[in-house]
């Protein structure tokens, strides 16, 4: 009885701890979101992936106000993306530059600094991990976990004085590694700033504006969404190779991201296919005349729900038949 009440006693105190700890995780995340974008700054790291490594060099700054970023590829082909404000402007050999509105660069970073850390906060747990070194710096490691077991997590690694992050390990349900984000040298300085003035004044690409997304109106629905993902977009087009018609719907959580196509089944069609590389997960399995397509970054359990709980439903045009 006696051991029973200590243990209990235990538990008690240990649970506010746990809770202040959980808040401090919280709270250092935060302050590694605000850094991200408030700080002039200059990294050079590496993303890893089960197949390839990959060199860059970031650069950020606020200019008047503004945020600028810089991101050059240091291996390969010739490749940068430069944002400026709301727009994004891709530079690649062979293709035409050009230039979106976009909060959000469509490139290798952790997608946990272009987050919106309030809105993942509903669906994610910030536990403390202690702490590390990364880089030659000292930092603190914080684990972004989901609250089910429908999604990937993050480790971060958060240097001490700036709280800028240097390490983002993307992990798998069972903790194995998908894909590494490990910053080699970090300089914060005015200096950066200065650098990228010139892109304020540079005359970059044009804008190409995408057709508006209509509100198509489509004959099935995805009964069983992981909680917190909500719908970002439909559309129907043809692919480009086979002239094929699908149909799409995306859906985020703010961290992570997924589709789901549909298209008429033909000969070409397989019956049941999973296909995972590092944190990207293709399912697709054919049912009745539909062939069911899901890809994203959720783990390959949750992309097989997702397919399987497509549902048809009657649509405004068939019920005026």
């Amino acid at each position: 009885m006696k051991a029973f009440w200590v243990g209990a006693v235990a538990l008690m105190t240990l649970s506010p701890l746990a809770q202040a700890a959980d808040e401090a995780a919280r709270v250092l995340v935060e302050k590694m979101d605000n850094a991200s974008h408030q700080l002039s700054y200059e990294i050079s790291y590496i993303h890893v992936r089960k197949s390839s490594i990959q060199p860059l060099r970031y650069r950020h700054a606020l200019i008047d106000g503004e945020s600028f970023g810089h991101i050059n590829y240091l291996s390969g082909p010739n490749r940068k993306i430069i944002r400026r404000g709301s727009e994004v402007s891709y530079y690649e050999p062979g293709v035409e530059s050009f230039t979106i509105e976009s909060g959000q660069m469509v490139a290798p970073l952790p997608a946990i600094i272009q987050s919106d850390i309030k809105r993942i906060a509903k669906l994610y747990n910030f536990v403390s991990l202690g702490r590390g070194r990364e880089a030659g710096l000292s930092a603190n490691l914080v684990r972004v976990s989901p609250k089910d077991e429908s999604r990937y997590s993050y480790v971060l690694w958060i240097e001490d004085r700036s709280h800028l992050l240097l390490r983002a390990d993307v992990l798998d349900r069972d903790g194995e590694p998908l894909e590494q984000y490990r910053v080699t040298s970090l300089v914060i300085s005015s200096q950066v700033a200065d650098s990228l003035k010139a892109i304020a004044s540079a005359e970059l690409p044009p804008v190409v504006h995408a057709p508006k997304h209509q509100d198509v109106e489509m004959g099935w629905e995805v009964t069983s969404l992981p909680k917190g993902f909500v719908p970002v977009y439909r559309n129907r087009h043809r692919l480009m190779l086979t002239s094929r018609p699908v149909e799409s719907q995306m859906f985020s959580d703010g961290l992570f991201s997924f589709s789901v196509y549909l298209a008429d089944a033909d000969k070409m069609s397989v019956r049941e296919q999973k296909v995972r590389l590092g944190r990207r997960t293709m399912h697709s399995f054919v049912t009745g005349n539909a062939e069911i397509t899901v890809v994203g970054d959720i783990p390959p359990a949750t992309a097989k729900i997702i397919a399987e709980s497509v549902r048809f439903v009657p649509t405004d045009s068939d019920q005026g038949k």
